[in-house]
């Protein structure tokens, strides 16, 4: 303990004594968290790329990647059977539903509840070794709390004043009735004690059917951080009121089929939109025509954005301009023409001075989706969330997260983008980024909501980092366009070297950490590896859309974090809920370790263990303010 200098009490001492007014108040709490700091670090869990996929989400969200049926073999290993362990997985990953199902079966008896709630103790007390008593207590329910700890208190296998203590504690939970009750709150509590921290590498939006229930259900996890990804910034700005990112929201939703998404998750009805498509496209169902409709309106508003902000570097998207309508062929980038793949345009009029000119009659549509979008109750408080929890990057326990990528030049060398006459690179290019996004949130003008459909499509985005060919692939028949380079970041990837400038970049050991993003579906089919430049990086898009089932080989990957070091799952299967409860089953997973540590890594070592060293260093100088009487204790 340092001697503290002579003087007045500082401010910081001051506040402190009015927290802990007394030298008893302060050794209780210098006492707790100097005994946190050797504890195991808590487990982290890394998912990206949702593309709300609510169901393989949920699944594993309950079994926790994975971990629980783990600790439920080496808990009771060869004292319950392959069945009776699924069994016991399948209620703890779905309480209410399985209790139903048993009762309906009318196995619910008295012995059904003890054991079960004598199993579910038994493995939260394994699990709540490597956290400190308080925080475990916080993890439990509220109105179960007091029952519960004194339950893990117990010790009946030490003594039989004890054990007949426990059976009795366990007897009146099953006989006043509230066996099923208690159940439930053991396997929060359990899930709880599984992952402590969960991170969501970006991208819950388009292509699968549910972003706003998996949003709904992650709201509801105590210990969150999430790193938007292009997809994500894309619905932030059409909550925002961009209408190029609404018209892309809706054109997405249509391209997917996935419209419950905005007319039932979040109240935005395609009516008007559709109504207006199958008129001018009356040779299409509802569903495509209107993906044609907004498909034109998102690129006559793209075309304006552009125009109106050149630090884009947009220029090459300006195409619209660049079709001969009367000869129905476009003139790309190359020089070359290409032919659409059709020819017919309601809604740009061929003698028109400006193809990016909505008609009167899109205007109309795009106010009233606008007001549909910014109206939306549900999509703002999930807006809400995302800004509250989100960023465009984290450091967290020495690892780099983002989705996209950092640009680079072809040499390697961090590339420098200019914007409002002032030139970034690297980290202060992400954080511009953004600053400009919050911007968005908390001023609504016009060039910062530009800017988040720029960080949607941008090539210069570090949520994107590649070229869009939406009008290629929309309206050119020649699939050799289609093609859409990408930041040479992505060719970077697999070098020890680059990585560790990266890391170094973003103010981390280039030895002790690792990247971890997402955007880039890893192919595992084709034999490519998530594992990247010997173990710096890990991509860990693993493709949990259906959509991406067969470009990957999988259904995802969950990155997982303890005081061991790195694991990654490869998700093979996973099982929906109705076949969870049918047939027990689980996820089937892969599991490779990417990296081991030779000490355990202690809570000490992470970013908690260092905010509670600075606390502990401010209140070994309150105590001796209090001992020199520089401050007078109550």
């Amino acid at each position: 303990m340092t001697k503290l200098a002579q003087g007045r009490p500082t401010k910081l001492l001051r506040l402190l004594a009015d927290k802990y007014p007394t030298k008893e108040a302060v050794y209780e709490k210098l006492i707790y968290l100097q005994s946190q700091l050797p504890l195991p670090k808590g487990i982290e869990h890394f998912m990206s790329d949702l593309h709300g996929e609510y169901a393989s989400f949920y699944h594993i969200l309950n079994n926790c990647s994975g971990v629980i049926r783990e600790k439920v073999e080496y808990v009771f290993g060869e004292r319950l059977t392959e069945a009776q362990k699924a069994e016991f997985c399948t209620l703890i990953y779905y309480p209410r539903e399985k209790i139903e199902q048993v009762v309906r079966r009318r196995e619910a008896t008295p012995a059904w509840y003890r054991e079960n709630l004598s199993h579910l103790l038994e493995l939260a007390k394994l699990m709540s070794y490597k956290y400190p008593a308080s925080k475990v207590a916080g993890f439990i329910p509220k109105g179960y709390k007091s029952v519960i700890v004194e339950m893990m208190n117990t010790r009946p296998e030490t003594d039989n004043a004890q054990f007949i203590y426990h059976k009795r504690l366990l007897d009146t939970v099953v006989q006043i009735d509230s066996g099923a009750d208690f159940i439930k709150a053991f396997t929060v509590l359990i899930k709880r004690l599984a992952v402590d921290r969960l991170h969501i590498v970006g991208d819950f939006f388009d292509r699968g059917g549910r972003p706003d229930a998996i949003l709904n259900d992650l709201m509801q996890h105590p210990s969150v951080d999430i790193q938007w990804g292009n997809h994500d910034v894309l619905w932030m700005g059409a909550a925002l009121g961009s209408e190029a990112c609404i018209a892309t929201v809706v054109r997405n939703c249509l391209r997917y089929k996935h419209t419950d998404v905005l007319e039932r998750g979040y109240g935005i009805s395609l009516r008007p939109l559709t109504t207006f498509a199958t008129r001018i496209y009356p040779d299409e169902n509802p569903i495509k025509a209107g993906e044609r409709a907004a498909a034109i309106m998102m690129l006559k508003l793209e075309g304006q954005l552009i125009r109106r902000n050149p630090d884009f570097q947009m220029q090459s998207r300006l195409l619209l301009d660049k079709i001969d309508f009367r000869s129905c062929y476009a003139t790309l980038g190359d020089g070359k023409r290409y032919e659409l793949a059709s020819a017919y345009f309601p809604t740009i009029d061929e003698g028109t001075a400006d193809p990016f000119e909505l008609t009167e009659a899109e205007r109309a549509i795009m106010a009233d989706l606008k007001s549909y979008f910014t109206e939306s109750a549900t999509l703002k408080k999930h807006l809400d969330y995302l800004y509250q929890k989100g960023s465009l990057y984290s450091c967290y326990n020495g690892n780099l997260l983002f989705h996209g990528c950092v640009l680079m030049e072809e040499d390697g060398s961090f590339r420098r983008i200019k914007f409002g006459g002032k030139e970034y690179a690297g980290r202060s290019w992400f954080a511009f980024c953004d600053a400009k996004a919050r911007e968005a949130y908390l001023y609504r003008t016009e060039q910062a909501l530009d800017f988040m459909y720029f960080l949607w499509c941008g090539r210069l985005s570090p949520a994107s980092g590649r070229e869009m060919k939406t009008f290629e692939r929309i309206l050119i028949a020649d699939e050799s366009t289609w093609q859409e380079p990408s930041d040479p970041y992505f060719k970077y990837l697999n070098d020890p070297v680059y990585c560790k400038l990266v890391l170094e970049e973003f103010g981390l050991d280039p030895e002790r950490g690792h990247i971890v993003n997402g955007h880039v579906p890893v192919k595992v089919r084709k034999g490519e590896t998530p594992v990247k430049a010997g173990g710096k990086c890990i991509i860990i898009d693993g493709g949990f859309c259906k959509a991406y089932h067969k470009k990957t080989g999988i259904s995802g990957f969950t990155l997982i974090s303890n005081s061991r070091g790195l694991r990654l799952l490869a998700h093979q299967k996973i099982a929906d809920v109705r076949e969870a409860l049918r047939e027990n089953q689980d996820i089937e997973s892969v599991s490779e370790t990417v990296e081991l540590v030779s000490a355990r890594t202690t809570v000490g070592d992470t970013d908690e263990g260092r905010a509670i060293q600075e606390e502990i260093t401010d209140l070994y100088n309150l105590l001796l303010a209090y001992q020199n009487g520089l401050l007078k204790p109550q």
